[in-house]
């Protein structure tokens, strides 16, 4: 670290899929900096205008981060930014099984 006050920097990543295109990248930030203000340094926006930075719902490794404005990132972090769910993963289950189900009495 020199001697001028600045900050040490760390390198993380931020990634956002959607069904056909996908886009990862890998930034510096300064440390301390937040997840969601990592997100907002990416530029990641500019791959992705629809998204709406203030309402992102983000995760690290898989794992979701309920104050994403208050977790600070740490080196090798990779910050995920996460799409809203079409349907209810638990309702398309029941619905294949009921499907299933139908199907099972119809050929017995």
């Amino acid at each position: 670290m020199t001697g001028d006050n600045s900050k040490a920097r760390i390198r993380v990543e931020v990634a956002y899929a959607k069904p056909c295109e996908q886009k990862i990248l890998s930034i510096q930030v300064e440390e301390g900096t937040s997840l969601l203000e990592a997100v907002k340094q990416s530029g990641i926006q500019l791959f992705f205008p629809e998204l709406d930075l203030d309402a992102l719902k983000l995760g690290l490794f898989g794992k979701a981060v309920p104050k994403p404005a208050e977790q600070a990132a740490r080196k090798g972090d990779r910050i995920e930014i996460y799409r809203a769910l079409i349907a209810d993963p638990k309702e398309v289950r029941k619905r294949r099984a009921a499907q299933a189900k139908q199907k099972k009495e119809v050929s017995a």
